[in-house]
């Protein structure tokens, strides 16, 4: 990878943009282990570009995480979702590190938050301390890897900021070692039509281009006939050595006759512009199939900062009786590049496949705020929630209504209002509104109740619903029963679930005093470690209260012994 910004350059300089340099060899590992990734820098996920490199630690849990150079500890977030235990270091040269899904801190770090949950009683916390209040020293333990928030497996998640604009860069660029030899793998190559007069291969709705694999390892898609004005997608994933998992590319070039029509990479970008990677993606394909294709062309709405290049916005104009050669360029970071060359030939063709538009009574302008009323709910758009204007489809069912489908996406949250005047004032406490899944089942969303008005604020298009929860949440012990000696045990577990709104808020008291258990909604676990307290009591008595999200509680008691 040391090599790779040089040979980028001279590959592919042609309309490239030189890339910032960054400091090497000054950054140590984060783990004493090979780096191998299970994701990349920029790699494409659910509304957002992935900000850092999630690296493997051997399927499990408590190695320990070393600090890759002097600095101070500047945040530290815990979370249930997102990065859940999460550490901000800010160091000398101007930028900070993060790491998110961990097991614990460093026993100094671990004793500050701590009093912090306490002092504030929470699990969740975060807190920003004074500059130079926690000190880390390069290669000293300050964390220990592990599993918590949104993360599907045990894994590190480590970035790179910018100190001063918050903006991460690819870890990549600063030394770090990560084996790679094998170029990217292309899955497959799209065309599109994209003015009214265009067409390929006699169609005016997009094409799946067939292509194959050449002598030389690149690979020739089938002749393309054309017109008008096109561009093409592609979907493809890199794979590190040692690793099987489908990570993301760094950088694409798409060449026209030779010369650079788009040109991006996974360099940087900023945390306010990751949303728009919807307009970056075919999102009605991917709302569709769940496979996301890249674009190489730039659409309404696209204010992605990762383009150095962008000739004609990416889109090619095809004219009659004049021959193409398009190429892409599809490259990792360490410069393992596959070539795909789509020829073209300028001709115009008897269109056989029409471009379908579903036109329904209601038509969408995205710059101006939109409001309908759908009988017993109400959904107003402000001005630029969607990125296009578009025929949106609404329906208005007994006790449902209808937004749309998932094939368009929403920058900006709306707000779905529903009038509950016709429920009595008891049954209205157990009810939420809810977004109903392909199976039909509601699945709550946050809910803000004034009166009989219950409103929602989000993203997701679908079917809405207003549905009814009257089930208290559970709770049972998982590792004790009633009345047992406990000496030998280093923790508490105990699970607690709701069958339908959800968990809400939980607290704790062992013999009266508040104590810390961590949630872990993966697992539905709450578990207090024993070492926080000195019981001064051979009997003990533990009290868990668990709420939903519309009210219903639920208290568990139990009593052990231990000394």
């Amino acid at each position: 990878m040391r090599h790779y910004l040089l040979a980028f350059l001279l590959t592919f300089s042609i309309g490239t943009q030189a890339q910032k340099t960054y400091p090497q060899d000054v950054f140590r590992s984060p783990l004493d282990i090979q780096l191998i990734l299970a994701g990349t820098f920029g790699e494409l996920r659910s509304n957002h570009f992935h900000s850092g490199i999630d690296i493997k630690t051997q399927q499990r849990q408590g190695l320990p995480i070393y600090a890759i150079e002097n600095g101070t500890v500047t945040r530290i977030k815990i979370s249930l979702w997102g990065y859940g235990k999460a550490l901000y270091v800010a160091h000398p040269n101007g930028y900070t590190s993060v790491y998110g899904h961990l097991q614990k801190f460093s026993p100094e770090i671990e004793e500050y938050i701590r009093k912090v949950q306490y002092d504030k009683k929470s699990y969740e916390v975060e807190v920003f301390p004074d500059y130079g209040e926690l000190k880390v020293e390069k290669g000293k333990i300050m964390a220990y890897t592990g599993n918590t928030g949104g993360s599907s497996g045990p894994h590190l998640h480590f970035e790179i900021r910018s100190s001063i604009t918050e903006k991460p860069t690819n870890p990549l660029l600063y030394g770090l070692e990560v084996r790679d030899a094998t170029n990217p793998t292309l899955l497959g190559l799209f065309g599109y039509p994209l003015s009214d007069d265009a067409q390929l291969n006699q169609s005016k709705e997009k094409i799946q281009l067939n292509f194959s694999k050449q002598a030389d390892g690149s690979f020739l898609a089938d002749k393309v006939n054309a017109i008008g004005t096109i561009g093409f997608g592609f979907n493809a994933f890199d794979r590190q050595d040692l690793a099987a998992n489908k990570n993301g590319v760094y950088a694409v070039q798409q060449l026209v006759n030779g010369k650079v029509y788009t040109d991006y990479d996974f360099e940087t970008f900023s945390f306010t512009e990751t949303r728009y990677i919807n307009t970056f993606i075919d999102y009605a394909h991917f709302g569709k199939y769940r496979q996301r294709i890249q674009k190489c062309f730039r659409t309404s709405g696209n204010n992605l900062s990762i383009y150095n290049t962008l000739q004609n916005d990416g889109k090619i104009n095809i004219k009659n009786g004049l021959s193409y050669t398009i190429e892409l360029l599809i490259t990792d970071i360490e410069g393992n590049t596959t070539k795909v060359r789509i020829p073209i030939e300028g001709k115009h063709q008897e269109t056989k496949i029409n471009k379908e538009t579903n036109k329904t009574n209601t038509y969408l302008i995205a710059k101006k705020p939109n409001s309908y009323d759908l009988g017993n709910a109400q959904v107003y758009f402000p001005a630029n929630t969607f990125y296009e204007d578009f025929y949106m489809d609404l329906k208005k069912g007994t006790d449902t209504v209808t937004i749309h489908n998932n094939e368009v996406p929403a920058h900006r949250n709306f707000t779905i209002t529903f009038d509950a005047s016709k429920y009595p004032e008891e049954e209205r406490k157990q009810l939420f509104i809810a977004r109903l899944d392909s199976k039909m089942k509601p699945n709550y969303v946050s809910t803000y109740k004034r009166g009989t008005t219950f409103t929602t604020r989000t993203r997701n298009l679908g079917t809405y619903t207003l549905a009814k929860d009257s089930i208290v949440p559970e709770i049972r012990p998982k590792n004790f029963k009633e009345k047992q000696w406990l000496n030998n045990y280093r923790y508490l577990a105990v699970h607690i679930s709701d069958d339908l709104s959800g968990v809400d808020t939980y607290s704790a008291t062992l013999n009266g005093e508040w104590i810390l258990m961590e949630y872990e909604p993966k697992t539905n676990t709450l578990t207090y470690n024993f070492d926080d307290i000195i019981l001064d009591k051979k009997q003990c008595t533990l009290k868990v209260v668990v709420k939903d999200n519309v009210g219903n509680s639920s208290t568990f008691t139990s009593m052990f012994f231990r000394k």
